[in-house]
């Protein structure tokens, strides 16, 4: 089982695996509806939600 799909994963995290800045994920969790889950202070993020918003083409620069 891949324990990394599975898991929530740090805005560091999230930005390494998708190869963006911290700026670019505050950008798309305000502008473009990223699937963001915040706990606490926090911003937290499930892989396979955010392979699909990204699959989806929300990402996509507009």
């Amino acid at each position: 089982m891949d324990t990394m799909a599975d898991r929530w994963l740090s805005i560091s995290e999230i930005c390494q695996y998708l190869g963006v800045s911290s700026d670019t994920i505050y950008k798309w969790i305000e502008k473009k509806a990223m699937p963001a889950h915040k706990i606490g202070r926090l911003w937290k993020f499930k892989k396979n939600e955010v392979d699909d918003w990204v699959r989806s083409g929300q990402a996509a620069e507009q």
